[in-house]
C-alpha cells in the first residue's frame, strides 16, 4: 500500500458568484462562496467530516467548482515531489480544471523563522501544477483552533481567525439547513452487534439450504432476496438479514449482489470496476449501505466480513478511499484470510479511484441536494 489514504470526487458546478437555480421546489435561494470561512464549510460538508493531517484540494474552471480531493499530509521529508505528482494526478482527472484552492489541515504549528508547515510540500505542487497549466488560486493554513491564508507569513497569527467562525457561515448554515452535517473526524464507527451464538446458526442454516440448491436457483434466488430488500423502504427481518448475509458468504453469488447495488443493466465486471458511462443510482446505493449495516448487526464476526467488504466497496465507489479502507480493514480483522477485502484495500491503497469520479456526470454527490 501506498503510505497516504485519500477521499476524490467530484461535485456538481458550485458557483462564486451570485447565481439562481431551478429545485424541485421552485426557485433556490442563491448560494455564494464569499469568505475563506465559507470555503473550510464547503469542504466539510463534501467530506462529510473535518479532516485531520489533511491536504484539501478543490479544482476550479472560471469560478465553477469541480473536484474535491482530501489525502493524507506526507509523514517524511523528502518525499515533497513524488507526493505533489500524486496529487496532481488526481486533481488532473479533472481535465476542465484551470486552477485549485488548497487547504491544509495540521496541528504541527507554525515555528517562527521556518515558514509554514508543508511549506516545500506546496512548493513541489505548485511547480507540478505549472506543468499541467494549472494554477493555485488561493490556500488556507488550517490548525487545531484557528485558520489564516497560507501565504500571510510565517506565524499567521495577525490574520487568523477562529475555526469556529464556520459554524456561522452562510454557508455551513445553507447546508444544514438542506440536510447536511459534518462529523468531528472520518473515524468509522460500526454499530453494536449481540447474541452472536443464535445469529450464526441462523446465517449457517441459510447456508446450509443453498449449498443444496443448484448454482443458478442459489443466485436467482439470492438476486430476488436483495432486489427485495433494495426496492424497499423499510429494514428486512432478521431471518431475511440472515439469507442476505448467507448468500454473502459464496463468492459468485456475492459478486453478483454487489454489482446490483447500482441499479444498472451492464456488465458485471463495469459495474464493480465503475468503468460504466451511464451514472449509478447514488441513492439506491446509499440506501444498500444502510441495509448492510443492519444486516452486519444481525450478524456474528465469522459471517461479517463479506458485509463489511460490500460496505467498503460502496464506499470506494463513492470516493471516500479512507472510509473504504477502514472498512476493509475491520472485515481482515475479523477475517485475516479474505481475499476479496485483502485485494479490495490493495486497491484502494493504490490510490486507484472508481472511474465514475472521474466525470461529474457520474460521480458521487456526497451532498443531499444540486447545489445551484
Amino acid at each position: 500500500m501506498v503510505p497516504y489514504q485519500n477521499d476524490a470526487y467530484n461535485q456538481q458546478p458550485l458557483k462564486d458568484s451570485n447565481r439562481k437555480g431551478e429545485g424541485n421546489h421552485g426557485i433556490m435561494e442563491k448560494l455564494t462562496i464569499k469568505t475563506p470561512s465559507d470555503v473550510l464549510s464547503f469542504i466539510g460538508h463534501s467530506l462529510g467530516f473535518w479532516p485531520k493531517e489533511s491536504l484539501v484540494c478543490i479544482t476550479m474552471h472560471d469560478n465553477s467548482i469541480g473536484a474535491t480531493l482530501r489525502i493524507d499530509l506526507p509523514r517524511q521529508p523528502g518525499h515533497e515531489l513524488p507526493y505533489a505528482r500524486t496529487v496532481a494526478r488526481y486533481l488532473t482527472s479533472d481535465t476542465t480544471a484551470t486552477s485549485i484552492l488548497f487547504a491544509v489541515y495540521t496541528s504541527e504549528p507554525c515555528q517562527p523563522g521556518s515558514g509554514k508547515p508543508h511549506a516545500a510540500t506546496i512548493a513541489a505542487l505548485t511547480g507540478v501544477l505549472a506543468e499541467q497549466g494549472i494554477t493555485i488560486r488561493d490556500g488556507l493554513f488550517v490548525g487545531n483552533t484557528t485558520f489564516s491564508p497560507y501565504d500571510d507569513g510565517e506565524s499567521g497569527t495577525s490574520l487568523a481567525l477562529p475555526v469556529s467562525s464556520t459554524e456561522t457561515s452562510a454557508i455551513n448554515a445553507e447546508f444544514i439547513y438542506r440536510g447536511s452535517f459534518v462529523e468531528p473526524t472520518g473515524h468509522v464507527t460500526l454499530p453494536p452487534a449481540g447474541q452472536e451464538a443464535s445469529k450464526a446458526a441462523g446465517v449457517e442454516r441459510h447456508m446450509e439450504a443453498i449449498r443444496f440448491q443448484q448454482s443458478g436457483t442459489a443466485l436467482q434466488q439470492g438476486r430476488k432476496l436483495w432486489g427485495d430488500m433494495l426496492a424497499s423502504t423499510a429494514f428486512p427481518s432478521d431471518d431475511d438479514c440472515h439469507a442476505l448475509v448467507a448468500n454473502l458468504q459464496f463468492p459468485a453469488i456475492r459478486d453478483r449482489l454487489i454489482a446490483d447495488i447500482p441499479g444498472m443493466d451492464e456488465p458485471m465486471q463495469q459495474i464493480l470496476f465503475a468503468q460504466t458511462t451511464e451514472a449509478p443510482k447514488w441513492s439506491r446505493v446509499e440506501w444498500a449501505q444502510q441495509l448492510l449495516l443492519h444486516a452486519y448487526t444481525r450478524t456474528s464476526p465469522e459471517h461479517a466480513a463479506p458485509v463489511l467488504t460490500a460496505i467498503g466497496y460502496i464506499n470506494w465507489w463513492e470516493g471516500k478511499g479512507s472510509k473504504a479502507h477502514q472498512f476493509l480493514q475491520l472485515a481482515l480483522d475479523t477475517d485475516p484470510a479474505y481475499r476479496l477485502a485483502r485485494l479490495s484495500d490493495q486497491m484502494v491503497g493504490s490510490g486507484i479511484v472508481a472511474g465514475w469520479n472521474m466525470n461529474k456526470n457520474t460521480a458521487y454527490k456526497a451532498l443531499p441536494f444540486d447545489i445551484p
